[in-house]
């Protein structure tokens, strides 16, 4: 067993004449496989290994993992994963990749891709854009839709038996991560998640529990043909594979946290919510800060592990004690907020929430709730699609409020923040929001965007893409119409989308805090 038995097979595969276009051969080696890339094509075999968590050390075992890899990943990878093929001996004692003779190792075929194109690289390089992280939250929440339900399986037993061994590897490296650190976790995990409990396996009968990922972080996402794609689901447990959904897309943000790009990873969550179209999701965020610290948690167990072997290495120890530093944090109370966007059209409510909503409460931020988008959801429209002028008669546009005020209730009733993006012209509707805050022990906040008229009406005619059906005469239909007094605070919208920003935040948080909109994103527009 190991590599030495597969000597061979590895040094046949790494002569490019043996290989369909002969082009060169890099090979990569990982702790379970090796991978071969040559030209367009790659060829990956599992390594002849047994370890505590998986078992490769047969060839019928490598050829059903090959099978399954293959299985869970075309769905949301067709353009990488192709088929699974042999490797076979002739009667002369010759290897061949295909052929008729004896197989001596089954290999996964796929299509190359540039390494550049990993979202991990990408997000190194800035390049992670709103609009990527927006296709990306879409792409994990068609994905989960797709996953199988596991409704016979309790949530809290999936967490529990994480948490377990967890505290059990730690026990045995708590000198590395700092002894007081893996208590404080122990202590503060086991309370969070008798507090969520109920939560986890009320999720696993509505059928939130699915066989997912398993492993989705940004190095196994790319962009192919311009969208990121998932790739390299775990195959090997399903156990570990089978989790609720939220935890699922927790690793994504936690990675994308960890990179400092909170920006990218609230628009994820919130483009996740928007895409999944299920209120269920809404109404268990109170389960984020628990998966989001386990994630981290287990990052720090990852890399503690490694750096035991690489005792030379420093940097690998401060990485992991970084990671259980983040795993605490996201399991310290965060105070939710409730905050209002208002304002006519064009006076930038979506940028300014955008921009604002990963410094409000719980990583990764507060959930943005976007009136536009509501209204185009409940018409089962594209966002991009202009609606008729009958989607906003007064009776629909009571519906769409009406959807936001109960997304925003089951938030808030699991602890985390909400920004309500939409022109509140209604004296009503925002009279109701105090009290909804008030209920679940939320500070509330309304701000209400200004800007002269002309000004606007130049901002909507020249706006493109965007859910927004709003046009000069809705702009001015809407000036017409506002007749009572805004008692909500005042902020002039007229100058740029950072001066707006940057007024609301002290508005919010005072003149002492003034973090930038967020360095990931290729600059704010207005909307």
């Amino acid at each position: 067993m190991g590599e030495q038995s597969q000597a061979e097979v590895i040094a046949f595969l790494s002569e490019r004449s043996n290989l369909p276009g002969h082009a060169p051969v890099e090979v990569i080696r990982t702790h379970a496989a090796v991978v071969f890339l040559s030209g367009k094509d790659a060829y990956k075999i599992k390594r002849d290994v047994r370890y505590d968590y998986l078992d490769f050390s047969t060839l019928q075992k490598r050829h059903d993992m090959l099978l399954r890899e293959l299985e869970l990943n075309v769905p949301m990878a067709p353009a990488i994963y192709r088929d699974v093929i042999a490797v076979t001996r002739d009667s002369a004692g010759d290897l061949h990749l295909g052929g008729s003779g004896e197989v001596v190792e089954w290999v996964l075929r796929m299509h190359r891709f540039d390494a550049e194109d990993e979202l991990e690289q990408i997000a190194a390089r800035g390049a992670l854009d709103d609009p990527m992280a927006m296709l990306l939250g879409r792409g994990v929440a068609e994905y989960h839709a797709t996953n199988t339900p596991r409704s016979d399986i309790a949530g809290s037993d999936l967490i529990n038996a994480i948490l377990d061994e967890l505290n059990t590897v730690f026990a045995t490296i708590a000198a590395d991560l700092g002894a007081h650190r893996v208590a404080r976790f122990r202590a503060a995990s086991d309370r969070v998640f008798r507090t969520v409990q109920t939560t986890l396996d009320t999720r696993g009968q509505s059928g939130h529990v699915r066989r997912c990922h398993g492993d989705l972080h940004l190095r196994n996402i790319v962009l192919v043909d311009g969208v990121p794609t998932p790739f390299d689901a775990l195959e090997f447990d399903e156990t570990l594979g089978t989790c609720d959904v939220l935890y699922d897309l927790a690793f994504l943000l936690m990675d994308l946290c960890h990179m400092g790009l909170k920006r990218a990873a609230n628009i994820v969550l919130n483009s996740y919510l928007h895409h999944a179209r299920s209120m269920d999701h809404h109404a268990a965020l109170s389960l984020l800060p628990l998966f989001l610290s386990i994630r981290a948690a287990i990052r720090a167990m990852v890399v503690a592990q490694t750096a035991s072997f690489n005792p030379d290495d420093d940097t690998l120890t401060d990485e992991a004690r970084s990671y259980l530093s983040s795993a605490l944090a996201y399991l310290g109370p965060e105070p939710a907020q409730l905050i209002a966007i208002g304002g006519l059209s064009g006076t930038g409510k979506t940028v300014l929430a955008t921009s604002l909503a990963h410094h409000i409460g719980a990583a990764p931020g507060a959930v943005h709730l976007r009136s536009d988008l509501e209204r185009k959801a409940l018409f089962d429209v594209s966002p991009q699609t202009r609606l008729p002028a009958s989607a906003y008669q007064p009776q629909v546009s009571a519906r769409v409020h009406a959807i936001l005020l109960e997304k925003a209730r089951l938030v808030l009733s699991g602890g985390h923040s909400v920004i309500l993006d939409a022109t509140w012209m209604d004296e009503d509707a925002r009279a109701m929001l105090p009290a909804l805050a008030g209920k679940f022990g939320a500070r509330f906040t309304g701000v209400w965007l200004t800007a002269e008229l002309g000004g606007l009406e130049s901002r909507v005619s020249t706006r493109r893409g965007d859910a927004s059906d709003a046009d000069v005469a809705v702009v001015r239909g809407q000036a017409a119409r506002i007749t009572a007094p805004i008692s909500w605070p005042r902020i002039d919208a007229s100058g740029s989308p950072e001066d707006t920003f940057l007024k609301v935040q002290t508005l919010l948080f005072g003149p002492e805090r003034q973090d930038p909109p967020g360095q990931e994103s290729r600059g704010p527009r207005h909307a």
